[in-house]
Order: C-alpha cells, then structure tokens, then sequence
C-alpha cells in the first residue's frame, strides 16, 4: 500500500460487484485525492480484530452485507441515528475509537423523496436485515406506516411471504425490497412476493443495483409501477461517509 496515501475500505463478505470502490476510486480520481480505497472481504467478523492490527493505515471503513448488525460489538460508539436503527454502514476512526454511524437511512431518504405520493402512506419492506433496519427509520419518521415480509416474521406488523395476497398489494403502494434477490449473477431471483398484482399506483424499491432493472423492478415496470433502483440510495449515503470520515 502506498504509504503517502490516506486509505479507506469496504469491509463484508463478497465484494466482487461493490459499489462503493468504482464510486471512490472515480472521486479520488476526479478530484485529484490522495487516497486508496480498498475492498476487504472477511470470512466472518471473528477476523475483525486482526484485521485492524494488519493495517493501520485505514482511516475509515463501509460496511455491508452481512455484518451491518454484527460489527456493533466489535465497535466503542455509536451515532445517535445507528443507535436507534441498529445498523451500521459506516465506521469513523476517531482519537483511537471506532464510532459507527448509519448513512443509509440518509441515501434512501434523500433518493425517495421526490417521488413519494400521498397515496404511499403504507410500505411493505421486504426482508428485515440491516438494510431494511435504515429503510423502516426513514419511513416511519415520514409518517409511513411499515409493515414486513419475512422468512421468520417476528412482531405483529410482520407477515411470511407465504401470506402475501391481493388485500396486501392493494392495501400497500410502496413496496422495497431489502434481501439480495436478484443481484448479479442471480439475475433470475426474486423475492416471494405477488409483483404480478402491482398497479400504476404502486412505487416499487429494489436496493440492488446490479442488474440495473432486477426481474422485480422488471416486472413491476410491465405493470406500469413506478419503480427505483438502489444506485441513488448508495450514491447519497457514500458522500455522506466522505463528510464523516473527513469531519
């Protein structure tokens, strides 16, 4: 690594496909920047600790799927706003301590909200991993009602993909879709849920953004949805990450 540089990363499991290098390496480039992003994929967080021996030099890490909830131990702070998501995507190396914060509640509001309509005062988030944990704080300080779809439902506003029905499409206009089905190269996975019912009063989510237009976006759109990738979302929250890392 050059020593000269000042160095950031990406911390998660596979990382062949991520968004956050090609955006930093660009702005590092564009900007004349001397720094080095790096993509760090770790088998579990049991290497964490050691990972943070063996390079020094990083100034501040991304973190994404699946270690968004599971990194929280490992860190000495929280942000307010990581603290009442539970989640982290970002870690600040400040005075020796590691503080996590949360800039994907940022990035999703940011991207949704020129879109949103009176008639989306109901969402169904689909999945309820650490990402869905950012999406339901946005909504729910918009004053949107949320409910789930799960694989293992927990609590009353949560429901099995098993129990998706007409009523439930009707009754919910915006739909995000939170799991990794469909991301490349699994472009033929979706989600459990009945796109097939979806309207044109229907705004359809998919944080993915490999493919650029999933088969759920894609089949929603054939319905005349209105539809979102997750690329706005992720390029919101990294330049938030930029201003924490350099506050």
């Amino acid at each position: 690594m050059k020593n000269d540089a000042t160095h950031y990363g990406l911390i998660g499991k596979s990382l062949q496909h991520s968004f956050s290098k090609k955006f930093f390496d660009e702005k590092f480039k564009n900007e004349c920047i001397a720094a080095i992003y790096h993509n760090f994929e770790l088998s579990s967080l049991k290497e964490f600790p050691g990972f943070l021996k063996k390079h020094p030099e990083i100034k501040g890490l991304n973190v994404t799927i699946p270690y968004k909830t599971e990194i929280i131990p490992y860190l000495d702070g929280l942000s307010e706003t990581a603290k009442e998501i539970g989640a982290v995507n970002v870690i600040e190396f400040s005075n020796n301590k590691l503080i996590g914060h949360n800039t994907d509640a940022f990035g999703f509001q940011q991207a949704i909200k020129p879109f949103l309509r009176n008639i989306h005062e109901r969402a169904l988030i689909l999945g309820t991993g650490g990402a869905s944990k950012a999406v339901a704080y946005v909504l729910n300080n918009l004053g949107i009602d949320v409910a789930y779809l799960s694989r293992d439902p927990q609590g009353g506003n949560a429901f099995s993909y098993d129990e998706a029905n007409e009523y439930m499409v009707k009754a919910f206009k915006l739909v995000i879709n939170c799991t990794p089905l469909g991301t490349f190269p699994n472009v033929d996975e979706l989600p459990n849920y009945p796109v097939e019912l979806v309207g044109e009063d229907h705004f359809v989510i998919d944080l993915i953004y490999n493919p650029n237009q999933t088969l759920l976006l894609k089949l929603a759109a054939d319905k005349k949805a209105d539809t979102m990738n997750g690329l706005s979302m992720l390029k919101h929250q990294a330049i938030k990450a930029w201003e924490i890392w350099n506050s």
